[in-house]
């Protein structure tokens, strides 16, 4: 069952997350509740997940951005594409990533941007097999210094 995440589905996200970002810091449940109350609530934030038996198998964030360019239409960014080890190897994170993208036609968005680790080729193969191309624009990131 593919569709838009819950206050229900916070440690199937969780236990998603952490197997794509092993390293990130542990939350507290009160934080973690307090933070994924915020996301569920935003209209400009869908989480996809797919469910397997009872089990999120996969996930991905889509972040609707407003703009007053392109016809004021808005721009999309996806990311945090994950499906659990257990369950790879079956489609999910294309299906999660196609039910993602046409959540963002829908609402009108004039593109949908994705950015990736620079030498995941199989997920750079995974992205352009649901239409997303490499070469049209280029993506830059900074990220705060730590101290």
């Amino acid at each position: 069952m593919i569709r838009v995440a819950t206050i229900d589905d916070l440690q199937g996200v969780l236990s998603l997350y952490k197997e794509l970002r092993p390293n990130d810091p542990s939350l507290t449940l009160n934080f973690a509740k307090e933070k994924w109350l915020e996301i569920i609530n935003d209209a400009q934030t869908d989480i996809v997940v797919i469910e397997v038996e009872g089990e999120l198998a996969a996930t991905c964030a889509l972040g609707i951005n407003k703009s007053i360019a392109n016809g004021a239409r808005p721009f999309a960014i996806i990311e945090h594409v994950i499906t659990a080890n257990k369950f790879r190897r079956r489609g999910l994170s294309r299906q999660a990533l196609q039910y993602a993208i046409s959540l963002a036609w829908q609402k009108n968005c004039c593109k949908v941007m994705l950015l990736s680790g620079e030498k995941l080729n199989a997920a750079h193969a995974l992205y352009e097999s649901v239409g997303f191309k490499g070469g049209i624009e280029k993506g830059f990131v900074i990220k705060p210094s730590v101290s």
